[in-house]
């Protein structure tokens, strides 16, 4: 007598038998007619033999498909936004990106993009920085409108106005009294970047330099972290003649995280989730 192997959660890879497709007689026992006495059923055996056919013994096809591996018009669909998943992601993005450059302005820092010019002229002019993000945006809703299309456009219209509204709304929510300046201004470009990933995944942006940064990325190949990250840290020295060099110096660190987040995290391809 053979000893029966113990369960270890393996499948035996011997091919599994399974009904061929219905003859003259087995046709004729579901009709309701009887099966002649002796009579055996056909059987045959799988049509793949190899390793598959032990993992499933009815097709040699996976067993689950990935809808993150395969583009069929099924798979098309759901990775489609709805109305609903992107205004919450928009809604999402814009409060956290501007939760982070509220983190900044109260830091006394700068930051890259139209957001860091308009902190610079708010520095220097005393202007609210919910008016000038807005106004320093509207050249590149040009641009946008040209080579993003009029979805693209609109979203980040109504996301920049957004951005110029909770900038009014956090000051009043929030009383600080004291941020640590280091804290204050890598946590800001931290929120800034994840809030930036958030919209760009939804179709939508901060506007500016963003814009112009996903153009070269679609267009060129350029990754759109680092032509971002290039540009904002031109314009981080260039605030040397406003702020401190201390100042300047944990900008720039505070620009390379914002922008180490999208380059690590935004490549075309990789989010199936479309708008």
């Amino acid at each position: 007598m053979t000893d029966t192997p113990a369960n270890d959660g393996t499948r035996d890879a011997t091919p599994v038998a399974r009904p061929s497709s219905p003859t003259a007689e087995t046709a004729a026992a579901a009709d309701g007619a009887t099966t002649p006495t002796g009579a055996t059923p056909t059987w045959s055996t799988p049509e793949s033999t190899g390793p598959d056919a032990a993992l499933s013994p009815d097709t040699a096809t996976p067993l689950v498909d990935d809808p993150a591996l395969t583009e069929n018009s099924v798979t098309v669909d759901a990775n489609k936004h709805t109305l609903a998943e992107n205004v919450m992601g928009v809604v999402t993005g814009v409060f956290i990106a501007s939760f982070g450059l509220f983190l900044l302005k109260e830091s006394g820092s700068v930051s890259g993009g139209t957001a860091g010019l308009a902190l610079l002229v708010s520095y220097a002019t005393g202007l609210s920085f919910g008016l000038l993000f807005l106004l320093v945006n509207v050249p590149f809703f040009a641009l946008a409108l040209w080579k993003k299309g009029v979805g693209f456009t609109l979203r980040t219209v109504m996301t920049v106005a957004m951005v110029s509204a909770f900038s009014y709304l956090h000051p009043v929510a929030l009383g600080i009294d004291e941020l640590n300046p280091v804290y204050g201004t890598l946590g800001g470009n931290l929120l800034v970047g994840v809030g930036l990933l958030i919209l760009f995944r939804h179709g939508a942006s901060l506007g500016g330099i963003n814009i112009l940064a996903l153009i070269l990325q679609e267009k060129v190949g350029w990754r759109a972290g680092y032509v971002q990250m290039v540009i904002d840290v031109a314009i981080v020295l260039f605030s040397l003649t406003v702020v401190s060099p201390w100042v300047v110096l944990v900008s720039a660190a505070g620009a390379v995280v914002l922008n180490l987040v999208l380059a690590l995290n935004h490549k075309q391809g990789r989010y199936l989730g479309r708008t």
